[in-house]
This record gives C-alpha cells, structure tokens and sequence, in this order.
C-alpha cells in the first residue's frame, strides 16, 4: 500500500531534508519542545483528583473504627476476681462456644467483649455471688487482613489492633526483589498496586503510605481488608548515540534523564549539547530535545523519563540528526508518516 503513494515518499524526504538543513545544525533541536519544561509539566498530577483522593481519605479516617466481634478460632483468657482457680484460656470453638468450670459452655461468638462479659457473669452468678470477670484477648485469629502480589510472603495476617497498612507489608517480608543485569532491583510497583475494603477500592497511594509513611494514607487496617502489592513489569528506557555504553536498561519510577545517561556510562567527548528524547508509539510519537548542560549546571531540572523512551545524544547537529531519523524511528511510524505526511508534520511542529 505504501508504494502506491510515491508522492507521499517524495514528501517525507524532502520533509527531513527540510527540517535538517533550514536554518542551521541548532534549528533542528530548538525546534522540539523543551523537555525540562514540557515533560515536567505533563507528569505533574492532577491537582483536583489528589484532592478529591485525600479528600476520600478523610472521611475514612473519620469513621468510627468497626466494634470487634468474636469470632471462632480466637482465644481469650477469662479471670474471674477473688476466684483464680475459675481462670481459664480458651479458645473459641467453632460454632462459638468457649468452656469453663460450673457453667460449662457458654455462647459468646458474635458478641462485642463487654456483652461476652455480662453473658459468663450472669452464667457464674448462679454459684458465684456478683462475680466480676475480665475477659482478655490473647489471639485474634479473625481479625485478618489479605495481602498478595509482590511481596516475600503472601497470606493472611491478624490485624487486631492498631495495625496500619505499613505494618501490614511489613509483616509480609516487605517487597520482592530480582536480579536484573548482576544488581538486586525491587520487583515490586506502588503506582500499580490497590487497596480493597468491602467493594470499594480504597485511593491510598502506596509510596505516602509506606515509603513515606503520611498517616492520611497510612490507614489503619480492618477485618476483610484486601492489599495487593503489584509486580513491577520489565519496563526499560533505551539510550544510545554519544554514551560510553549504549544500552536498554530497568526502568524504575523517579529515573532521570541524568541518571539514564549515567547508567550508559556517562557522556562521550564528542556529544551535542541537546539530547533527542522519543515518547510514544505509532500515532502518537513525540519528539522532546533536552538541554543537557543547562541540566548538569542546575539551570533546568532533570527530566523526569517514562518507561519505554527512547534518548539519543547525537554526535553533531546534522549527521547525528540523520542518523537519528534512519535508524531510530520504528518502521511503524515511518509508514504511518508516509501515509499521512501532513498530519505527521502537525505533530512534530506541536
């Protein structure tokens, strides 16, 4: 289909040569959207959503936190004052009984502590008179959470108590890690990862709560709570051109222009002073240069990289540029272009 539209070839060749050699070596460069500016800009959240999220958070956090209710499977130990010898730790069986001297079995699953106490009080004041009891949990097996994914050990966890979501990964073992390219990188993903309560999603974000530990975010957990830690793709950035050691490598989530061109070995002698950075497939290619020296001297900030971008840091403005265009845009795109010159040009120039 493409070599049926030869005019449509003519005009993408004398598009580039156009774009390469109007103006000068600089021209091609500065014609490109400034990356520090325009790439910061677009990774910025978006303020109403933060708002409406912490907003969200709140209302939670003012909830009143569940009554507990015993439950099978948890064990308290029950004193009876002035009667050490009635004193007994038991655990709840599983139709909701627990078993004591005198009164024998006694129903207290799905009751709150204090209703569980009046109920043995009233069962002991039959041979006791006006027994005072204390009922004191020792494990509560049914006060449990869920947390899954990418995590060292999976399954589910007491959360009895004031245990927050922190808490909660931190009992897990943390985050997996793998080993990538001879180096130990966590395997786990925050910005993917989610918090279910009942048949709501809960809009914490994972790196406040966790890494950062904002106790908007940092909530505490309850019974039936489901968190799943998910696990980090193999998402890669490439750079090549004028580095020391061209190369794919991990993308992880804060990943700089400068820390990329680090990773590749630094800088050759011969660099231009613009990094090329390549966002996006077919269709929705960008084009975004960097001024890497301005960067290095603090004159513009780092550049905050996505998985997937492509950096080239040509050698000169003209070959460099070429070579660019030869062998780095993907086959996709140049047919897309071919086929739709024009609309092509719109974008580059926007």
């Amino acid at each position: 289909m493409i070599w049926r539209e030869p005019l449509h070839l003519c005009y993408l060749f004398l598009l580039i040569s156009g774009i390469l050699f109007y103006g000068g070596c600089k021209s091609v460069y500065e014609g490109l959207p400034d990356a520090s500016t325009v790439m910061l800009e677009e990774s910025q959240p978006d303020p109403d959503e933060i708002a409406r999220r912490e907003q969200r958070l709140r209302e939670i956090s003012s909830q009143p936190y569940p009554d507990y209710h015993i439950d099978a499977g948890d064990v308290f130990t029950i004193k009876v004052y002035n009667n050490p010898d009635l004193d007994v730790s038991s655990p709840v069986t599983p139709d909701g009984y627990i078993a004591m001297m005198f009164v024998g079995q006694i129903k207290i699953g799905g009751l709150t502590i204090p209703e569980a106490v009046e109920r043995v009080q009233e069962a002991l004041s039959k041979y006791i008179k006006n027994p005072v009891v204390g009922i004191l949990p020792t494990d509560i097996k049914s006060q449990t959470a869920t947390i899954s994914g990418a995590v060292h050990r999976t399954g589910v966890y007491s959360v009895h108590g004031n245990v927050k979501l922190a808490d909660l990964f931190a009992y897990a073992g943390g985050g997996s890690v793998r080993i990538f390219d001879g180096k130990q990188m966590a395997s786990y993903d925050f910005n993917n990862s989610y918090f279910i309560r009942g048949n709501d999603i809960v809009p914490v974000d994972f790196n406040e709560a966790i890494t950062n530990g904002n106790p908007l975010h940092n909530i505490r957990m309850q019974k039936g709570d489901y968190i799943h830690i998910a696990s980090r793709s193999e998402k890669m950035v490439s750079v090549f051109g004028e580095v020391s050691s061209p190369r794919f490598q991990l993308w992880t989530a804060g990943l700089g222009l400068i820390e990329a061109i680090s990773n590749a070995g630094g800088l050759r002698d011969e660099h231009w002073e613009y990094a090329v950075i390549m966002r996006g497939g077919m269709g929705n290619l960008k084009f975004y240069r960097a001024d890497i020296q301005a960067i290095l001297q603090g004159q513009k900030p780092n550049v905050p990289l996505e998985a997937g971008d492509i950096v080239y840091i040509p050698k000169d403005g003209i070959s460099g540029y070429n070579v660019f265009v030869r062998k780095l845009l993907p086959t996709a795109e140049l047919l897309n272009a071919l086929v739709m010159p024009v609309h092509w040009w719109h974008n580059w120039k926007d």
